[in-house]
């Protein structure tokens, strides 16, 4: 495995072992958690007898960016249950398959939000870099005319990648703009979110999420559900957002919870998918959320644009051209007034 090898696999399958370990309380027969944490097993023992990434049906390579998408497959495209077998492909059905797929890519970047914008008080940007055609990763801006002026941000991840984790990121675009507009609370809707998007995905996906609602006062309102932690550049220095959280789709009825912060001029919050702190080095270490953290120190001041692009520009100057192996969301909301 060129670039991507064993110790990655290991150590992405062991931080879902570690995640499941966590939700398997003693006795604990939940057969769809069962049933995640046997495939979990099975794919370290792979590991461990040097049959990883090798199909069973073809003893062929299974396709590395469908392994680093989803370490638990076991067969490779060609060796599909008779089903989509890459060489009963004609070329025509080639090229319409290629054409569905950009067709998605333009369809999913259209229900992207303006990348900068300027509203009540607030200044917002972001950047929204997939690692194929489509991305799993979910991003939203929105602006609630009601008589407070609400600005409400969104970013999250799907569990997964291509075309399966960006259908399921339409569906939470769609939910949250329709959940926005019926005024409810901001633990209301993520409960209402977690109830839809818990009966429309499969077992095993599930969504991390932060959520905020912005207000012209500089009152922030925050929610999160399992997602990485945001980082507060304020007078008083730099903190972390943690989010204790369940992720969207666990379970039917996860409770949320919200803290406020309030923000002055020049203060700013950023945001990220795990695509930011998962980059790698080429000696394979992590940038990770200290240093993302460190990153945010003496930053107090910087415009949303800048304060995304010169953690880009670190990011970059970090992993030294290594490959992304996940999609990359990064944003900033900055107190403008």
């Amino acid at each position: 495995m060129p670039i991507i090898g064993e110790a990655f696999f290991r150590e992405q399958l062991l931080a879902r072992r570690g995640r499941l370990q966590a939700l398997l309380a003693p006795g604990d027969q939940d057969p769809q958690l069962r049933r995640l944490m046997a495939q979990v097993t099975t794919a370290l023992l792979r590991l461990e007898k040097g049959t990883f990434g090798i199909c069973e049906s073809c003893n062929g390579a299974i396709e590395l960016p469908r392994l680093i998408a989803n370490p638990l497959l076991r067969s490779c495209l060609n060796e599909t249950g008779g089903q989509g077998r890459l060489a009963d492909f004609t070329a025509e059905e080639i090229e319409r398959l290629e054409a569905d797929l950009e067709l998605a890519s333009r369809i999913q970047r259209g229900l992207l939000p303006p990348a900068n914008l300027a509203a009540h008080g607030w200044e917002v940007e972001y950047r929204y870099e997939p690692l194929g055609p489509v991305s799993g990763d979910y991003c939203d801006l929105i602006i609630r005319d009601s008589p407070n002026c609400e600005l409400f941000f969104l970013l999250g991840d799907v569990s997964g990648k291509g075309v399966a984790a960006s259908l399921l990121m339409s569906h939470l675009h769609a939910m949250f703009r329709s959940l926005v507009m019926t005024g409810q609370s901001l633990t209301q809707m993520l409960s209402a979110a977690n109830r839809l998007f818990f009966g429309s995905a499969i077992a095993g996906q599930y969504a991390t999420l932060v959520a905020g609602r912005a207000l012209p006062s500089g009152r922030v309102e925050l929610a999160g559900a399992g997602h990485p932690p945001g980082i507060l550049i304020g007078a008083d220095g730099v903190n972390r957002l943690e989010s204790a959280t369940l992720p969207l789709g666990m379970f039917f009825d996860t409770c949320f919870t919200t803290q406020e912060i309030d923000l002055q001029r020049g203060d700013a919050l950023i945001l990220y998918s795990d695509g930011v702190t998962e980059q790698r080095a080429r000696s394979s270490e992590e940038y990770g959320v200290a240093r993302l953290t460190q990153f945010a120190q003496g930053q107090r001041g910087s415009s949303a644009g800048s304060l995304v692009t010169a953690c880009l520009n670190d990011l970059q100057n970090f992993s030294c051209g290594h490959p992304r192996s996940d999609d990359l969301t990064l944003m900033a909301l900055c107190r403008a007034e």
